[in-house]
């Protein structure tokens, strides 16, 4: 018997459909698998087979084929376990199908229970797109199958439970769509930073436009401390942007059943012996990398002139393009990358070169440490603040400093002017303005055309950096509430453009 059964697929992080067709014919007793399957398919023969005799029902001594159409497009992954048992019961009629459309997805253990698979979520937005009404998931990957939306999903244990769900014995009762509940408290707050103002004031920039930002300061001087507490004052995430980064999140199975949908910005903080692939994505099926998974949050990268110049150039497209596109033998794959980029560096390899006489570097070994940052990087960075060391008085005194809460407002009333400005169909914030918001909603009077051509002669601005500077002032006078850029938003904004310690 002839029989066809629903399921869905992976290529990079998109969902797509794919249908097991099950044969059983006369000859000698075979199972084969076709349709470009890779060595995790192929093995599933082993663990269907063993599913079905521990589950106590029979497996077919007869040749059994499974083509998993489309033929072209290479499979992989454990997630066709379950479709291929559910095809050779219903060919061998010990099974009946569900009359409405339905797919079904998941792994098998050797007793028949169902384990949990990664990108469930992709998978289930394109049976949503399919036209499919009901998709059978593991149960521990039901709550992020709910997530899509507009589908009945069922969760199931074991094949024993489907079986009987299936023959109307016992009805599986659907998943309830998995809603979050409150958000857990990180426990780092920038109550905790002592002194060091103009970085928290950088830091409160960055985010309320999702700017780029680059503190340079010497060892001890509170660089990662800063940048570790940017989390607490980010602006909320819309469920648009949830979506996309547990999309990505939830491919790399770093996606679990109590949280499967990521209510906070991600932020990754990659070491720096990090491959250019690990950074980029890749690979023979390309996947996603560090700068994807930091997709809608932030990507710190400590000790920024340790990381190979390699990894570093694998930047500069997708900071321009908010996304990286990956080319192999096994197609080409796209993958979202908006995200803002922190940098935390010291001078020079000592670290204190321009903040204390302890430095001993020499010119020469200045430039050689500085010379992995190339000028193209570096004109993608919006802000460059200096972290000086803190003096005795300032570590021993105990300030009453603003805690993340207090910013966070700030950032948050920014963000909902920027969103009032642009619509839902503009930019989703300032650093992401094209040249026509930027000739309409950062346009200067005489006095603040008059400050930035004298900084463009002085500086050497190039067209991007002249573009970042009218972003950041853009941002700085939404947290001022103003309608317009002032002169001092604009001075402000310039003065952010770049540390003399990186001038060579």
């Amino acid at each position: 018997m002839l029989c066809e059964v629903r399921s869905l697929g992976l290529t990079g992080i998109s969902g797509y459909e794919v249908r097991a067709e099950c044969d059983l014919s006369g000859g000698l007793p075979a199972f084969e698998i076709v349709g470009l399957p890779d060595a995790a398919v192929k093995e599933a023969r082993d663990r269907v087979r063993a599913a079905i005799k521990n589950c106590g029902f029979s497996f077919p001594v007869s040749r059994i084929t499974i083509n998993l159409a489309p033929a072209d497009r290479k499979k992989g992954g454990t997630m066709y376990d379950l479709p291929i048992l559910v095809g050779i019961l219903a060919a061998g009629e010990q099974l009946r199908l569900p009359r409405r459309p339905c797919a079904f997805v998941g792994e098998l253990s050797l007793s028949g229970q169902l384990r949990p698979i990664s990108g469930m979520l992709p998978m289930a937005l394109a049976a949503r797109r399919a036209g499919l009404q009901e998709l059978y998931v593991p149960a521990s990957s039901a709550a992020e199958a709910t997530l899509a939306g507009g589908i009945t999903v069922y969760p199931v244990e074991s094949v024993t439970q489907l079986v009987g769900h299936l023959r109307g014995e016992a009805p599986i009762h659907p998943a309830d769509p998995w809603t979050p509940g409150s958000a857990l408290d990180a426990g780092l707050d920038f109550a905790d930073v002592k002194g060091q103002e103009n970085g928290k004031r950088a830091l409160e920039i960055a985010a309320a436009g999702g700017h780029n930002l680059a503190m340079v300061g010497p060892p001890g001087s509170g660089k990662s401390m800063l940048a570790r507490r940017l989390p607490s004052i980010l602006p909320d995430m819309t469920r648009r942007e949830a979506l996309e980064c547990t999309e990505v999140h939830s491919v790399m199975g770093l996606t679990n059943a109590e949280q499967p949908l990521l209510t906070q910005r991600p932020f990754r903080s990659p070491h720096h012996t990090v491959s250019a692939t690990g950074m980029a994505g890749g690979g023979s099926n390309p996947h996603p990398g560090e700068i994807s998974l930091a997709h809608n949050g932030v990507l710190f990268l400590d000790e920024l002139p340790e990381f190979s110049k390699e990894v570093l150039e694998t930047l500069r497209q997708p900071l321009e393009d908010g996304m990286v596109q990956i080319s192999r033998v096994a197609g080409t794959a796209v993958f979202p990358a908006r995200f803002m980029l922190v940098c935390a560096m010291n001078p020079c390899k000592c670290g204190w070169y321009g903040f204390s006489d302890r430095c001993r570097c020499t010119p020469q070994a200045v430039e050689k440490y500085l010379g992995k940052l190339s000028g193209p990087l570096l004109d993608r960075i919006d802000l460059y603040v200096e972290v000086p060391p803190l003096d005795f008085d300032q570590l021993s005194r105990r300030p009453e400093a603003e805690s993340s809460a207090v910013i966070k407002a700030r950032v948050n009333a920014a963000r909902a002017i920027q969103t009032a400005r642009f619509g839902t169909e503009g930019p989703d914030c300032n650093a992401h303005m094209g040249q026509r918001e930027l000739s309409t909603f950062c346009a200067l009077d005489q006095a603040g055309a008059a400050l930035i051509k004298g900084a463009f002669d002085r500086m050497g601005l190039t067209a991007r950096s002249y573009d970042r500077i009218l972003r950041v002032a853009r941002t700085i006078a939404d947290l001022d509430g103003a309608e317009s850029i002032a002169v001092d938003h604009l001075a402000e904004a310039i003065q952010y453009r770049e540390s003399a310690l990186l001038r060579r």
